[in-house]
């Protein structure tokens, strides 16, 4: 059998193959093949293998062959990054915006001049990017370069890439380059006070990722099967979303999964909250709560209810939590898990949005906005498995819209609710890159929109 375009979504426990076909004329989602990754067997095209046969055998196939294969990763650990600028709340910040809309896993932040403790921790982390901001353009200089310096004194061999003040630019090219070290020269990502611009450097970080992909086992195998490109799972979450943003309007994304909850919102805010905010926010903004998943962090989540709260909804909480399985089976556990993802984005939500501040001057109250305003937000979308397959799913995103108190940033009742229902939705961000206007179909065929 004969497909047009298969895409890869190489996860860290689990390998998804979708496959598409009517590409460049009525693009179809034609059916899903999945096997456990394999990086411990020292080569992830064994699960890639296993994957392809799952979609087979789905497919009720002979064999299939196809055109195009394009590919996610989130194998040996993600894309793992630090990020390091000069004040917190302003270059730090902005790189941070960076390093996750691309998809990046933050594994450690400094601001100001770093220390030999850093480069320690830096070397234990052994990241696959490192990311130097610093300065506002023709600002601050000695800080970045001081940082530099530090990193490359380390001979880890790790690209790094420079988004910092524009001024630095040539010097930060010279000592790479006697280091003998790669170096992505990008944008400034705070080239001025209240200005962010994280665009080029997350396409910089996916770009850089892209080239050396082949961190993980059998990586390079994959990158000689793919001839399009291969970026972050959680970064083509957020290509997708801008995607339909553009076509659609302002919306945010809820993806809870096992281990965590990522939320990613395209929005500029309303202007009567623009007016008062105190710090600029990207349009393109992705949060990642490392403790909101619904299976490998259950036990976070139950914390954060409160077990005597939760025993009054399920007085049997022990007996399912001693049972507790990756995909529930029967109601009870369904109901369960559902209470759990309801937790997972209310908090998600609290976490990712902005809030009203009020505060008393001598001229009287005066009102101030903090944060992501997600007032203007037209639709709120659920991916993830949690989102995709519980039979309640659209009642959970339906309380977003019922949790705003008077001061936060939250969507309004106006907003619409729309499900992932394929879940595809990863796939098809990566596909965007090559076929946009196929993805786009796509994504509206799997949010059933026009139904």
């Amino acid at each position: 059998m004969k497909v047009d375009v298969l895409v890869a979504e190489i996860g860290s426990t689990t390998t998804v193959v979708n496959a598409f076909n009517g590409i460049g004329i009525d693009p179809v989602f034609i059916g899903q093949g999945q096997a456990p990754t394999s990086v411990l067997e020292g080569d992830v095209t064994v699960g890639l293998k296993g994957a392809i046969d799952s979609l087979t055998r789905n497919l009720q196939a002979d064999e299939i062959t196809w055109d195009d294969m394009l590919a996610t990763s989130s194998a040996a650990g993600g894309l793992k990054m630090t990020v390091h600028g000069l004040v917190y709340d302003m270059t730090v910040r902005a790189a941070k915006e960076a390093a996750l809309g691309a998809g990046g896993i933050i594994k450690m932040i400094t601001s100001g001049r770093m220390r030999r403790t850093d480069l320690k921790k830096i070397q234990e982390i052994m990241p696959n990017i490192i990311l130097v901001a610093g300065g506002v353009d023709y600002g601050e200089r000695e800080t970045a370069l001081h940082n530099m310096e530090m990193i490359l004194s380390m001979n880890l061999n790790i690209p790094i890439i420079y988004a910092g003040n524009v001024e630095n630019q040539d010097e930060v090219r010279l000592m790479c380059e006697e280091a003998g070290n790669q170096v992505y020269i990008v944008e400034n990502v705070y080239p001025k006070i209240d200005t962010l611009v994280v665009e080029p450097t997350r396409k910089i970080i996916q770009d850089a990722f892209e080239e050396h992909i082949i961190h993980a086992p059998g990586m390079s195998k994959v990158r000689d099967l793919v001839k399009g490109p291969i970026i972050p799972t959680p970064g083509a979450v957020m290509e997708a979303a801008k995607v339909l943003k553009d076509n659609l309007g302002d919306l945010v994304v809820f993806d809870v999964g096992g281990a965590t909850t990522d939320v990613h919102s395209v929005t500029a805010g309303s202007e009567e909250v623009n007016s008062i905010l105190i710090s600029p926010e990207p349009e393109a903004k992705r949060t990642v709560e490392g403790d909101l998943g619904v299976f490998v962090n259950v036990s976070h989540v139950v914390e954060k209810i409160g077990i005597d709260k939760l025993k009054q909804e399920f007085p049997d909480c022990d007996e399912i939590l001693e049972k507790y399985k990756p995909i529930p089976e029967t109601d009870r556990e369904k109901q369960f898990v559902e209470r759990m993802t309801l937790e997972a984005v209310l908090t998600s939500l609290e976490r990712h949005a902005g809030h009203l501040r009020y505060f008393y001057t001598a001229s009287g109250k005066k009102t101030v906005a903090e944060g992501k305003d997600l007032t203007a937000i037209k639709y709120v979308i659920g991916t993830g498995g949690a989102l995709t397959r519980l039979p309640n799913k659209k009642k959970i995103l339906e309380k977003v819209k019922n949790h705003s108190k008077e001061q936060e940033l939250y969507p309004k009742q106006t907003a619409k609710i729309l499900i992932d229902e394929d879940y595809i939705l990863s796939s098809l961000g990566v596909l965007a890159k090559s076929y946009s206007d196929d993805a786009l179909r796509l994504m509206k065929k799997s949010l059933r929109i026009g139904e």
